[in-house]
């Protein structure tokens, strides 16, 4: 640091001290004169008698907490606590309060976070579900301020449960907020049923709010933020938005139900909005909160003074089995495929998902349920596999002769390539007879990577040093983070890199044509660009590429050396020569654009030389 620089900072550090004493002086001088004229006002007013300011000031709090605890005219309940009252089943357990008449704390019953502790989907000051109404003259409050008068829970016949909170005044208005739990359900029906709607609320609308605070369950918070979602069904087509950071969501047409997904559990609510509008912010990691979610949303009356408004909430995992059983399109919340790869889902949800199922429930080790689920796809897709290798094995039999063609054409990258068509064509090759069966495989990668990734069956499952196959495996943390790479050594990862680094000098090898350079060292600089890629994924999905790419070095070896004939290959692209040459279209298109490139290089050289 030069002397210059030194004497800048002493300055810069001088003029801050001299701002503070100065405003601090300034301060001081403000609040004296502050004191003096209040001094100066007391002295001016009359005395008052303190028996009746007393007096005065008792009344003026009666009358302050009774506003406060009864609104309007409403008759609330007359202790004006707070009450807790519980709905449960075999999967969810519901704490509701009667102020408000809403839920208060939501715990899932057969699932634990990441440490071992129980989910507690909902709790805290920030999650309500309330709405304005009119309490008397020019007068409004909002419903999860006021206590309502909870009745008793009510064990129904078909094994569910149905608590109601009420509210009433002395002329006959009533509101009623009534719970219904199915016995082995996440769902609950929401009633709000309103007698005098025309007089509780204005414009015949709801304008309800809902507000979420979702928590961090699984290990990884960012990775969990990644995978979470703002979800809603408009129009009857279901379409998300991502957490990962603040923003907020216009509907200014019907929307059918609204949800929050994090990495594999949801808290939704349904009901026919007219319109609504959501937004969400994203706070520190070090408050272990994924994202805090608001949710305005007008809910349009039928009219008249008896009305009910049904809803439904839902607090349960993200899984298609369960959510499909509803029938309100909320299955497609899982995301077993999106974006480019949308399609995908429809290969996880009628063929992967049928299949996992089936070995899950033959096969205790989910583990060995990934390994065979994998085995067997890697064995379906095989004779594409198989295809792609021969193509290869043809054109490296052609390789003497494409050789050739390179030393005699020189730099004539042009003449070259008709030729090599010209070659490939009496040889009966296809230059995209390899290309065409790798690009068959893409779906089924992309759908094992996004089932493994989605599937909430992994939650929980050990496998060999793995605690949960849906979060990163670590043999080793770090005292520091890498970029790119992270604080842990996942294992996993490491046999998933070994694996593809084999498969790349494997295939190397092979090659027809290994002097390019940069086709030589791409194939390396992939798989250890995989190492800070697959660091932070579940272990599921690191498993599934040791896994599968075990089993492509397997086929590949054994395609080639045992499978594939050689001598019969060259055999049959003698015998094809022989043969007429029939183009195809793609062919044909082929040769008349190198044919055209080829003349419009000649007269550029003949221009050149003029």
């Amino acid at each position: 640091m030069d002397k210059n620089t030194v004497i800048g900072f002493l300055l810069i550090g001088a003029l801050l001290i001299a701002m503070f004493v100065i405003n601090s002086r300034s301060n001081q001088a403000y609040l004296t004169e502050k004191k003096r004229l209040e001094d100066s006002l007391l002295a001016t007013m009359p005395k008052m008698d303190p028996i009746a300011a007393k007096k005065d000031a008792l009344l003026l709090d009666s009358l302050q907490l009774a506003q406060q605890k009864l609104p309007g005219v409403f008759i609330t309940d007359k202790t004006n606590t707070e009450h807790l009252d519980t709905l449960e089943n075999n999967l969810v357990k519901i704490i509701f309060t009667n102020k408000g008449g809403q839920p208060k704390i939501v715990e899932l019953k057969n699932y634990k976070k990441f440490d071992g502790n129980p989910i507690i989907l909902e709790n805290g000051k920030f999650n309500k579900l309330t709405y304005q109404i009119n309490t008397g003259n020019n007068q409004t409050s909002a419903t999860d301020n006021i206590y309502f008068v909870s009745s008793k829970k009510m064990a129904n016949a078909d094994k569910s449960q149905t608590i109601s909170f009420v509210l009433k005044d002395s002329t006959g208005k009533e509101i009623t907020h009534q719970y219904i739990l199915q016995h082995d359900s996440y769902l609950v029906d929401f009633n709000i049923i309103m007698n005098g709607a025309d007089k509780l609320v204005s414009q015949n609308t709801i304008n309800l709010t809902w507000q979420s605070e979702t928590p961090q369950i699984e290990k990884d918070i960012q990775y969990e933020r990644q995978q979470s979602h703002i979800s809603y069904l408009k129009d009857g087509k279901y379409d998300f938005e991502y957490v990962a950071t603040g923003d907020d969501k216009k509907f200014e047409n019907p929307v059918d139900w609204l949800a929050i997904k994090q990495q594999f559990f949801i808290a939704a609510l349904s009901a026919k909005f007219k319109s609504a509008i959501i937004t969400w912010v994203v706070p520190a990691d070090s408050l272990h909160i994924i994202t805090r979610t608001t949710a305005n949303c007008n809910i349009q009356l039928g009219g008249g003074t008896l009305t009910t408004v049904p809803l439904q909430l839902y607090y349960g995992p993200s899984d298609y089995n369960v959510l499909s059983k509803y029938n309100n399109k909320m299955e497609n919340i899982v995301p077993y495929g999106s974006g480019v790869f949308a399609f995908v889902k429809y290969i996880n949800r009628h063929f992967l998902l049928p299949v996992f199922d089936f070995l899950r429930k033959k096969i205790e080790s989910m583990g060995m349920v990934i390994l065979l689920l994998t085995l067997l796809i890697r064995l379906i897709t095989s004779p594409i596999l198989y295809k792609s290798y021969l193509s290869g094995a043809k054109m490296k039999a052609l390789k003497p002769e494409i050789d050739k063609l390179k030393e005699k054409h020189g730099e004539d990258k042009q003449a070259f390539s008709m030729d090599q068509m010209k070659l490939w064509k009496s040889a009966g090759v296809s230059p995209l007879g390899g290309c065409l069966p790798a690009l068959l495989q893409i779906p089924i990668f992309m759908s094992l990577y996004y089932f493994f990734q989605s599937n909430i069956s992994l939650r929980g499952q050990n496998f060999l040093w793995a605690t949960d196959l849906a979060a990163y495996d670590s043999i080793a943390t770090l005292p520091f983070s890498i970029p790119f790479y992270g604080d842990h050594i996942s294992l996993f990862t490491i046999t998933a890199t070994i694996t593809s680094l084999i498969i790349s000098i494997y295939s190397m090898s092979t090659m027809q044509d290994n002097s390019n350079p940069v086709m030589k060292y791409m194939p390396y600089i992939f798989p250890v660009m995989l190492l800070g890629v697959f660091n932070n994924l579940p272990a599921a999905l690191t498993w599934y590429y040791t896994v599968s790419n075990t089993i492509t070095l397997i086929l590949q070896i054994v395609i080639q050396k045992y499978i594939i004939n050689h001598e019969k290959i060259l055999a049959q692209i003698e015998e094809n020569r022989k043969k007429p040459v029939k183009q195809s279209k793609f062919q044909e298109r082929m040769v008349s654009m190198q044919e055209s490139n080829k003349k419009l290089q000649d007269l550029k050289k003949k221009s050149a030389k003029n």
